[in-house]
């Protein structure tokens, strides 16, 4: 009875903790130095304003250089949750959005469309799939599945219920599959 309680209250503090990562980076403000950039637009008097322009784009270029501010383009965003799919954790969605309304957010990542480099089986019968794009997959469930193992074949891993994903390999059915 004791030893259940302490789950409990482990798994609680534990969610708890997540939660407030969660809330923390879903709500984080804009940069300072951003601030300051649309501050310097407010001044009416030209050479304050450009002088106010000239010290905070210095400061940002060097605070870029530093790695202190990282610019990331849409493209590059879309690309890093592509390469993210399939790893559980909570905090990252939150990363790559804006905060807000969400009106300009992109879409998460449903699924994924690459081709097989290889697949092999281990000595319970469950496959590894080793994709193109760089991930590889485990096999999760005990089903058999059959396809044809060639360099090329076509795949596809969506999402599905409850954190799990299924794979797809040419015309095969689906294999729930982790990402490894």
């Amino acid at each position: 009875m004791r030893s259940m309680l302490t789950l409990c209250a482990a798994t609680i503090g534990a969610f708890s903790l997540s939660c407030d990562v969660m809330a923390q980076v879903q709500t984080s403000e804009r940069s300072a130095l951003l601030n300051a950039l649309s501050d310097c637009r407010a001044m009416t008097d030209s050479a304050a304003r450009l002088d106010c322009f000239d010290r905070t784009a210095d400061a940002l270029d060097t605070a870029e250089r530093q790695g202190e501010l990282v610019v990331m383009e849409r493209q590059q965003i879309r690309e890093a949750r592509r390469q993210l799919f399939g790893f559980s954790a909570p905090a990252l969605p939150a990363l790559f959005s804006r905060g807000g309304d969400g009106a300009d957010r992109e879409p998460e990542v449903d699924s994924v469309e690459t081709t097989l480099l290889s697949a092999g089986q281990d000595h319970e019968g469950k496959w590894t799939f080793r994709l193109a794009d760089g991930s590889e997959w485990r096999q999760i469930d005990s089903a058999p599945v059959r396809f044809q193992n060639r360099n090329g074949t076509d795949v596809r891993v969506r999402r599905a219920s409850l954190g799990s994903y299924l794979l797809t390999a040419g015309k095969s059915r689906a294999v729930r599959v982790k990402r490894q």
